[in-house]
């Protein structure tokens, strides 16, 4: 946004800031920015908003002055140079023989050690993913293993009844299905919603749900719960409904 001074442009200072920076301090176009070089104020006019791409190893800065504004300080350049692996130790020795006074820094070891340590966060957040998913499936698994007197008892009735075998297993099979898609359902919700608010207002990047992931953890916790669910629910169906009402008496 905003339009950018001339090459040879030489009145009063300007500024561009960073879009992204602008926007969360609330400064527009328009407005004068006062910067204190060396004890001296110089005062400048937002003339234009530029996006900043911290990520990348380039040269980013969030506050950028017309040359003429600055040009009675103290000051240095600085460039990025981007080169094969193989072809940095040849530039390296080449601007040390030619030019003495330029300093060169290689980042792509602080780079590898940035992306090693990140690499070993990762990890780590996955085997405690993993660890918080295995525990919610024993939880369904206790949850269906809590109602295994209730269960048989019911079985009892049902078969008084005359209820069939497949028919009281189908309802428990249904109830233990329904207990975990609901539990997957109202976890993915929770899930979504703090990841969603985490990314927006702490990390500020993009969030989306990686949707097949997500469901196949809601399906596995279905099957869990009625696999559970049905293994609990043997006895009740193998066991006789005379012993099961004399036993709730």
């Amino acid at each position: 946004a905003g339009e950018w001074w001339l090459e040879d442009y030489n009145g009063p200072p300007l500024i561009s800031f960073a879009a992204e920076e602008a926007e969360e301090i609330g400064v527009e176009l328009g407005d004068t920015l006062t910067v204190n070089i060396l004890g001296r104020d110089i005062t400048g006019t937002i003339t234009s908003f530029r996006e900043v791409d911290f990520s990348t190893a380039g040269i980013g800065f969030v506050l950028t002055m017309n040359p003429a504004a600055l040009s009675g300080a103290p000051h240095s350049f600085i460039s990025t140079v981007y080169a094969e692996p193989e072809a940095e130790a040849a530039i390296l020795r080449d601007l040390a023989g030619e030019y003495p006074n330029i300093t060169a820094i290689r980042v792509r070891d602080a780079i590898d050690r940035v992306s090693a340590v990140l690499a070993g966060l990762a990890s780590a957040i996955s085997f405690g993913a993993l660890a918080t998913l295995a525990t919610g499936f024993m939880v369904l698994i206790g949850a269906a293993a809590a109602g295994t007197g209730a269960r048989s008892y019911e079985a009892a009735l049902l078969k008084t009844m005359g209820a069939s075998r497949r028919a009281i297993a189908t309802s428990f099979v249904l109830r233990a299905g329904l207990l975990g898609l609901f539990a997957g359902a109202v976890a993915l919700l929770a899930g979504i919603t703090g990841g969603w608010a985490v990314s927006h207002y702490v990390m500020e990047t993009d969030f989306a749900v990686v949707w097949p992931n997500a469901l196949m953890i809601i399906a596995g916790g279905v099957l869990a719960t009625v696999l559970a669910g049905l293994g609990f629910a043997l006895k009740a169906l193998n066991a006789r409904p005379a012993d099961m009402l004399r036993a709730q008496e």
